[in-house]
């Protein structure tokens, strides 16, 4: 079981433990969504893997969308916020000597973030484009916690002279398109076998564009 979803799990989405059906609900709607998408999973295959009538989904979840949310929201706003921190902090807590070692204990991190949980990885990828009500909780639940931690070390950087004076917006944006760009086609390539992908190539291919762009 992926940590993030066994933390899910005993907490609960509203801070209660769930049963051991809603957990068997709760796993299922995770691997479907993660497989086949949302839009794509019906409730009555995501009961079968659950092994529970499809009337027992309804008394929990009134719809498939407030299941997506039960699953999504309170992870977001509660669990996912910080538990990405948690994860997150031994890199953003740490002091670069340059830009570069920055960008690559960044990129290990995050590629170990995405092993570790790759269903949360594909659903929030899959899902988060067209739900605007999870990009508002992503908004208000991690996106603060992370820029003012980044932008600490960004404006360090700025202030030495081993980077470019971009504003921090600017400048997040251009790191996290190139960083999330790779991981995402490493991810993809890993699941598909892809034997064309370097991935020692690649990553530095991305780091090279964003200290020759940036510095």
């Amino acid at each position: 079981m992926e940590p993030w979803l066994k933390e899910l799990l005993e907490a609960g989405s509203d801070g209660k433990k769930v049963t051991e059906k809603q957990s068997r609900i709760v796993r299922a709607a995770i691997e479907m969504f993660a497989e086949k998408g949302y839009a794509a999973s019906s409730t009555s295959e995501i009961a079968q893997r659950a092994g529970v009538a499809e009337g027992t989904i309804f008394r929990h979840y009134k719809t498939k969308k407030d299941l997506l949310l039960a699953i999504a929201t309170p992870a977001l706003a509660r669990l996912i916020a910080p538990f990405v921190m948690r994860e997150f902090r031994g890199v953003l807590s740490a002091d670069y000597d340059s830009f570069e070692s920055f960008l690559r204990a960044l990129i290990d991190n995050r590629i170990e973030f995405v092993k570790q949980n790759l269903s949360l990885f594909k659903i929030l990828v899959q899902e988060l484009p067209f739900h605007s009500d999870l990009q508002e909780r992503f908004r208000e639940a991690i996106l603060p916690l992370v820029l003012e931690r980044v932008e600490r070390i960004l404006d360090r950087f700025k202030a030495e002279g081993k980077l470019r004076d971009l504003p921090n917006v600017t400048l997040v944006r251009l790191i996290v398109s190139a960083v999330f760009g790779y991981v995402l086609a490493r991810t993809w390539s890993e699941a598909r076998e892809e034997t064309r992908w370097n991935d020692e190539a690649e990553r530095e291919a991305t780091i090279a564009f964003l200290v020759r762009g940036l510095t």
